[in-house]
């Protein structure tokens, strides 16, 4: 089977990658951080401001896909800092509907940029 890849328009690329690939019908969404499109740089603020623009980089390219959050099954979340899973919390939650797709919460040395979270997914065509 091919790799069919998905780009989002607004988003860049750091390297050799796809923003998603389409693998029969289930869509692997590359980590996204919190880099605003607009100027190329982490977005400003505290956990929940870096966490907000994750799920707006992370759902344009589901956007791509033709998808939206209620096609996600899977999220898994890198903090650079347990401390901020609350807040993360806070801000993910209002990002799904009941049921929540599944998730995992791992804690990690750095991300790139200086980021303190990274948000990837896999979603499912219906």
């Amino acid at each position: 089977m091919a790799r069919k890849g998905i780009t989002a328009r607004n988003l860049a690329s750091a390297g050799p990658y796809s923003h998603g690939v389409d693998a029969d019908g289930l869509i692997f969404l590359s980590g996204q951080t919190p880099v605003d499109p607009n100027t190329g740089k982490l977005a400003a603020g505290d956990i929940k401001a870096q966490t907000e623009q994750g799920f707006k980089n992370l759902f344009s390219v589901l956007e791509a896909a033709g998808l939206t959050s209620d096609d996600v099954q899977k999220v898994n979340v890198f903090l650079t800092d347990m401390n901020d899973f609350p807040a993360m919390n806070e801000v993910y939650k209002m990002q799904f509907a009941e049921p929540y797709p599944a998730r995992t919460t791992v804690g990690v040395a750095s991300l790139p940029l200086g980021a303190r979270v990274e948000i990837e997914a896999i979603a499912k065509i219906r």
